[in-house]
């Protein structure tokens, strides 16, 4: 299981993945579930994978592969639009499923697949899509201005209660990690390190991305004050008065 989410603002992106890959309790790898692709002055394209490991590393591949093909088709670097670039995945995705899916099946592996597809082309505002394992998708919008994958509901409560459209990057980068401690807290599928990239609209370039390790001082001081906070907000509130029976 791995726990993706990204959030789109009126200030820019905001991308998280974890990197823990399992299957079973005695069978724990690390791969990075994020991938950057930046040509500064023209685009800068986030890209987080859930689900199967091998689908989304061949879809991944072949998307690079494709970029190099020189056959005319649309690649993630031809794409006009951050629609095409989410239609691009889409059918990548879609054709990669068609060949490695009926085999995974066929052996009860769930081959089941999903991306987070974010950033901004030169020409048009930062835009955020969802990508199903289906190869169809849909788009964040400023009532809809988040999306997640993976194991997303320990950490949803906290973004719903946090994230607007006008929420500031640097609170949403916050937010977001606070998310991913509550997330880890209640499933030991979804671990460290972390990846967090957090993109200013119209600058076009990646000038601020981390790779969040278990010895990160401001990590470690994030989750001890979120769970005091916690503790003592809870505190706080009113008891429930008795009733005579």
């Amino acid at each position: 299981m791995t726990y993706c989410a990204a959030m789109m603002m009126d200030k820019g992106l905001v991308f998280g993945s974890d990197s823990r890959t399992n299957a079973g309790v005695d069978n724990i790898s690390i791969y990075s579930k994020m991938k950057v692709y930046e040509r500064p002055g023209d685009r800068v394209i986030v890209i987080l994978t859930s689900g199967n490991l091998s689908i989304t590393q061949a879809t991944l591949s072949n998307l690079d592969r494709r970029a190099h093909s020189g056959d005319g088709r649309e690649t993630l670097w031809s794409a006009p639009s951050m629609f095409d670039v989410a239609s691009v995945v889409g059918e990548v995705l879609r054709e990669v499923q068609a060949k490695d899916g009926p085999h995974l099946i066929k052996n009860y592996i769930d081959s089941n697949a999903s991306f987070l597809v974010g950033g901004q082309i030169l020409g048009e505002e930062p835009r955020l899509f969802h990508v199903y394992a289906q190869g169809n998708f849909v788009e964040a919008t400023q009532e809809t201005p988040y999306f997640q994958i993976g194991e997303a509901k320990y950490g949803k409560p906290i973004i719903d209660r946090l994230i607007r459209a006008d929420t500031d990057l640097t609170d949403a980068a916050k937010c977001l990690l606070v998310s991913f401690d509550s997330t880890m807290r209640s499933n030991i599928s979804v671990g460290l390190p972390i990846d967090l990239v957090c993109y200013r609209k119209d600058s076009l370039k990646v000038d601020m991305r981390w790779h969040i390790l278990e010895s990160d001082p401001y990590f470690n001081e994030l989750r001890r004050q979120w769970s005091d906070g916690i503790r003592d907000a809870f505190s706080k509130l009113s008891n429930l008065e008795e009733k005579p029976s």
